[in-house]
C-alpha cells in the first residue's frame, strides 16, 4: 500500500493542509480554510488577536477536504507535520481550554517590556544567551498579561506556541520545542536550559512552559476525538513541528550556513542560515535555533521579517475596485505590470501591521506619497504596493548583508506574492541575486518534515529527492539602475517618515 505524509500550515490568514506521496514526493492534493482569509482582530492600536478556536476550526474543514480531494485512506498517512506562525502566545487551563484570544506575532504591546528586560538584563547576556532582545516576543506577551490581566494569569495551566496548541488539539499531549522556545526568546543558547535569568526578571514559573520533544520525533498520536473530527486515523503519529520562517527554509531545503531562503505571505521574510551565533545588537533582524540544529553541529537562522507584505497587497485588494469592479490577486499582478518602474513617483511604505522589527520596533504606519489624482491608476498603485514591500526586504537584505549573510542565490517557494512575475523581477534586481522558485511550500515542507520524524527519510537528501527549481529571476543590468534609482528615493522617504514619527 502507498504511503502519504500529511502537512499543515497554520498561517494568520488560514490553514493550508497538504498530502504528499512519501517515496515519490509528489504533491496529492491541498487545501485551505477558510475561503476567506481569517480575521486579525485589533481592539486597541497595536494589538493582534485571533481565536485558537478558529485555527482548529479551519484545521478541521481543511483536513476534511484534503482528504476527499486525495481519496486516500486515512490509514495510510504514515505521520503529520505541522508548521506554524511565529511568536505567539496560547494560554490555556487546566481542561486546556484558551484562557484569551491568542497574542499573534504582529502584536505591538509587549515592546516596551522586552525593551526594558534588554535595558536591565543587560545586552551582553540578551545576545549571547537569548540571541536576541526579548523584544516584542512570546516571552514578553506573557509578561504583559501577568501584569495587565493577572486573573487570566492565575489561572494558565501552561502557555504555549500556536504550533503547540495545534498538535495538542491533535494529540492531546502539550509539549513544544528548542527551536519554538528560541524563536519565543525563552531559550538560554548558552546553558541549553529555559531561560533561567529572563524567566526570574518577569517573575514567571518556568512550570508554565511545556516539556521539550525534538524537532523530528513522536510528538504525539492522533487521539479519538481529533480524528472523528478531522477524518484522520486514530494513533496516526504527529512526527515534526516548526514555526513557519524556519519550516519555509527547511522546505526549501535551506540547512547548511551561507544559504538563504525568503518568503512573502501575510509578511515577509528572508532566512539566511548560520553555523555560529549572529546577532545585531539593534535587534532589527534576529537569530532563532534552525530545525536541524545539534550541539555538535550547530545551525541557527538569522530573520529579517517585514510585517506588512501580503497584508498589504490583501487591504489593497479589499480596497479598490477596477471599472467598478473587484480585482484577483492574479489581475492585480497583470495590471502591476503595466506601470512603469518606480510607479510613476508613486511611493509606498507598507508598514502598517505593527511595529517592525527592521525599524527598531517603530510604528511608523503605512502611507501613500506623491499620489496624483491626475496620473496615478490603478495599475500604478498595484505596482507601487509591490515596489514598497520588495524595497522593505531589501533594506532588511542590507542589515544582513552588514552581519556576513550573503549570497548570490535567494531561494523560495511559488506561493502567494511570488506567483507575480513584477515581485519576483524586482525583487532580484534589488536584491542583487538570482531568485530561485521551487515547487513547494509550507505545507509541503511540514509533511517533508514528518517524513523525517517518522524515520521515513533517513536524511533531508531522501526528503527532497523530487525538489526542483521551476523558475529563475536574475538582475539586469539594463534596467537594474532604475530599480534602483527607485529604491534610493523610497529610502528618502522612509527616512523622513521615521524622523516626522520619532517622538523626540
Amino acid at each position: 500500500m502507498s504511503q502519504y505524509l500529511l502537512g499543515y500550515d497554520l498561517g494568520s490568514s488560514s490553514i493550508k493542509a497538504s498530502i504528499i506521496d512519501a517515496r515519490s514526493g509528489r504533491l496529492c492534493a491541498s487545501a485551505t480554510a477558510p475561503a476567506i482569509e481569517m480575521e486579525i482582530s485589533s481592539i486597541h492600536h497595536g494589538w493582534a488577536e485571533q481565536d485558537p478556536a478558529t485555527w482548529w476550526t479551519n484545521t478541521i474543514a481543511a483536513t476534511q477536504e484534503v482528504l476527499a480531494k486525495s481519496a486516500i485512506d486515512p490509514k495510510a498517512i504514515l505521520a503529520i507535520g505541522i508548521s506554524y506562525q511565529m511568536h505567539g502566545l496560547v494560554i490555556v487551563d487546566k481542561d486546556f481550554k484558551p484562557l484569551r484570544p491568542a497574542i499573534i506575532w504582529c502584536d505591538s504591546r509587549a515592546v516596551s517590556i522586552g525593551d526594558n528586560a534588554f535595558h536591565q538584563l543587560g545586552e551582553l547576556y540578551c545576545m549571547e544567551s537569548l540571541l536576541n532582545s526579548p523584544g516584542n516576543f512570546t516571552a514578553s506577551k506573557l509578561k504583559w498579561v501577568k501584569d495587565h490581566e493577572p486573573d487570566i494569569y492565575s489561572r494558565i495551566y501552561k502557555a504555549m506556541l500556536p504550533g503547540d496548541y495545534l498538535a495538542m488539539r491533535l494529540t492531546g499531549e502539550l509539549a513544544t520545542t528548542i527551536s519554538g522556545l528560541s524563536e519565543g526568546v525563552m531559550w538560554d543558547y548558552k546553558s541549553e536550559t529555559l531561560s533561567e535569568v529572563l524567566f526570574n526578571f518577569y517573575g514567571i514559573d518556568q512550570a508554565l512552559i511545556a516539556h521539550q520533544v525534538p524537532t523530528f520525533s513522536v510528538q504525539g498520536k492522533v487521539t479519538q476525538q481529533a480524528a472523528e473530527r478531522t477524518g484522520l486515523h486514530v494513533g496516526t503519529p504527529v512526527t515534526y513541528r516548526a514555526g513557519d520562517q524556519p519550516n519555509n527554509a527547511f522546505s526549501l531545503n535551506t540547512l547548511n550556513p551561507g544559504e538563504i531562503a525568503t518568503t512573502a505571505g501575510t509578511s515577509g521574510v528572508i532566512y539566511g542560515v548560520v553555523d555560529e551565533p549572529t546577532s545585531d545588537k539593534l535587534s532589527r533582524v534576529n537569530t532563532f535555533i534552525h530545525v536541524n540544529h545539534l550541539k555538535a553541529q550547530p545551525r541557527m537562522g538569522v530573520m529579517l521579517c517585514v510585517n506588512g507584505t501580503g497584508i498589504m497587497n490583501r487591504w489593497l485588494q479589499n480596497n479598490i475596485a477596477y471599472h467598478g469592479k473587484s480585482l484577483s490577486y492574479i489581475q492585480m499582478n497583470e495590471l502591476a505590470e503595466q506601470a512603469p518602474i518606480g510607479s510613476d513617483g508613486l511611493i509606498v511604505l507598507p508598514f502598517g501591521n505593527g511595529a517592525e522589527r527592521v525599524l527598531q520596533n517603530e510604528s511608523i504606519g503605512s502611507s501613500f506619497h506623491g499620489l496624483d489624482f491626475n496620473r496615478h491608476k490603478t495599475a500604478h498603485l498595484c505596482r507601487a504596493v509591490q515596489e514598497g514591500i520588495v524595497f522593505s526586504l531589501g533594506y532588511g537584505f542590507e542589515i544582513l548583508n552588514q552581519l556576513g549573510i550573503k549570497s548570490n542565490v535567494i531561494r523560495a517557494g511559488n506561493a502567494n506574492m511570488f506567483l507575480s512575475q513584477v515581485f519576483c523581477e524586482i525583487f532580484a534586481q534589488i536584491t542583487g541575486t538570482e531568485l530561485q522558485l521551487y515547487n513547494t511550500d509550507g505545507a509541503q515542507g511540514a509533511a517533508r518534515g514528518a517524513g523525517i520524524g517518522a524515520g521515513f527519510y533517513e536524511s533531508s537528501h531522501d526528503a527532497f529527492a523530487n525538489l526542483s527549481c521551476i523558475n529563475r529571476f536574475e538582475p539586469k543590468s539594463t534596467s537594474r539602475n532604475e530599480h534602483l534609482q527607485a529604491y534610493e528615493k523610497w529610502k528618502d522617504v522612509l527616512i523622513t517618515s521615521r524622523t516626522k514619527a520619532s517622538p523626540h
